[in-house]
């Protein structure tokens, strides 16, 4: 495991308000403008940039064959890519996130690249993270951060309210086959497409330095992009998340984990990134 550069980059002197903590609260997704400074975002523009030279065994194209473009994803790189785990450690994600949960303590659960290359039209549909994990608890909470300018129409969309505790089918985004749980084991995923106007879909242009933080029930959705779009993902647990194996294998796989069912993220692979004071 690599530790934070002497000379690493001061944290970006960023606060939540109370408004932002209660968006979070009553919507499962926030916007947080500025919350990563111009050095931090350069760290992440480098390390995605090494990502997408040598990715994981995890990566993959995720695009549909014969469709234009490319949808580039990764998971798990912190511990080989040091520009992920400087920011991850050195900026003020982790005290964000325990902020945003109401935790005492803050760990990481996992890195995630995801990149569209211009031109590409495959649209993420709509879906929840936590369902392909192998986590339980409601103390979630992801940062979905661009380091390209994002368009309103080329953003990550959010279901406002949709992270009250009922979980939806996983499916894969391009074969449709269940993942992690069997067929029926869950209700599918709402058709938020055929009827947006029922649904309270928010959605914000973005720069870089903004990001998006979100439950991991949120329902949510991005289209295609006709530019580059580099994104960042990184999730957090706070305290009442704890290891839940599964039936079939999650997305990202934890191979690696041996916990118990029911024990705390309390392994190596999960680190604890920050504390709150006296806590």
């Amino acid at each position: 495991m690599s530790s934070l550069p002497v000379d690493a980059a001061v944290p970006s002197p960023f606060d939540l308000t109370d408004a932002e903590v209660d968006a979070f609260g009553r919507d499962g997704a926030v916007i947080l403008r500025g919350v990563l400074s111009d050095d931090e975002v350069g760290t992440l523009v480098r390390g995605v940039e090494r990502n997408l030279a040598a990715l994981s065994p995890l990566g993959m194209n995720a695009t549909e064959p014969g469709r234009p473009g490319a949808f580039v994803e990764d998971f798990r790189n912190w511990q080989r890519i040091g520009e992920y785990e400087d920011v991850i450690r050195g900026s003020a994600l982790g005290r964000v996130a325990g902020e945003l949960m109401g935790s005492r303590e803050v760990r990481l659960f996992h890195d995630h690249l995801l990149v569209k290359e211009p031109g590409t039209l495959d649209r993420s549909p709509w879906h929840q993270d936590q369902p392909y994990y192998c986590i339980d608890g409601l103390q979630t909470v992801s940062f979905w951060i661009p380091l390209d300018p994002v368009a309103r129409p080329s953003t990550l969309e959010f279901v406002a309210g949709s992270h009250g505790g009922k979980w939806y089918m996983p499916r894969s985004f391009v074969k449709k086959s269940a993942m992690v749980f069997d067929d029926g084991a869950l209700e599918e995923v709402p058709d938020v497409d055929a009827d947006r106007a029922a649904f309270p879909i928010k959605g914000w242009a973005m720069q870089p330095g903004d990001a998006v933080a979100f439950n991991m029930l949120t329902l949510h959705a991005a289209a295609g992009s006709p530019a580059r779009r580099r994104a960042f993902s990184v999730r957090f647990t706070g305290d009442d998340v704890t290891w839940a194996p599964r039936p079939h294998r999650t997305s990202p796989p934890f191979d690696d984990v041996a916990l118990p069912a029911g024990a705390p993220l309390d392994d190596p692979a999960f680190p604890v990134v920050w504390s709150r004071a006296g806590g």
